[in-house]
């Protein structure tokens, strides 16, 4: 059996891009990602993610998609951020369709992991009789595929998140990204509403609030 693992990292960030990334891991390899020490990617350092990636990337099938900030506030004004996220999910589950995969599993960002659940099945046409769909919630602490998954999502977007604070630290320090981090809403500050720079969320309540 083969289980498509499915999360994302920069959901809830005011900067910096949103990445879903899914990586397919054959059953009897899900040993070595336990013996590696894949966990969920919160509980890693950064320098860790990096080295876990690396391997990641080299033993098994994967695939990323990026979704810029300006890309997000584009979006928002039509559809919602799930309905975003959804989107990627059904390039990611496209994109690695060939690889024969028997089971799906996502961490859930809706608070009716079934409605994610059954919009995942939809991507998979004919297939869909097929391919086990799970989504839940703390997947990533569940399930080794996802907790794999969040690995590579979370390192692509520290990667990301790295190179805006080269870019921009004349201005300051840009942070985590969340709107929780005193760093990053500093930074928002300093550059001022009407100079904040593409890499920023100005569809947030966060930004929002900085008008004058």
């Amino acid at each position: 059996m083969k289980t498509l693992g499915i999360d994302e990292a920069g959901r809830g960030s005011v900067i910096g891009s949103l990445i879903v990334a899914g990586i397919i891991v054959p059953q009897e390899k899900e040993i070595m990602l336990s013996r590696m020490g894949v966990k969920d990617s919160k509980k890693l350092t950064p320098q860790r993610r990096k080295i876990l990636a690396r391997k990641l990337k080299k033993i098994f099938d994967y695939s990323l998609v990026e979704i810029k900030a300006r890309d997000i506030d584009i979006l928002r004004k039509t559809i919602t951020l799930n309905d975003i996220e959804e989107v990627a999910i059904g390039k990611i589950v496209n994109e690695l369709n060939g690889y024969q995969y028997d089971r799906i599993i996502l961490d859930s960002f809706d608070v009716k992991p079934k409605r994610v659940q059954n919009k995942c099945r939809s991507f998979l046409g004919e297939k869909a009789s097929e391919v086990e769909v799970i989504a839940e919630h703390k997947a990533d602490d569940n399930y080794l595929p996802v907790a794999a998954a969040s690995i590579l999502a979370k390192e692509r977007r520290d990667e990301i998140m790295d190179e805006l604070k080269k870019e921009y630290r004349k201005i300051g320090d840009v942070g985590s990204g969340y709107p929780s981090d005193s760093k990053t809403i500093e930074f928002l500050k300093k550059c001022g509403y009407d100079e904040l720079p593409d890499t920023v969320r100005k569809s947030w309540k966060t930004v929002e609030s900085l008008k004058g």
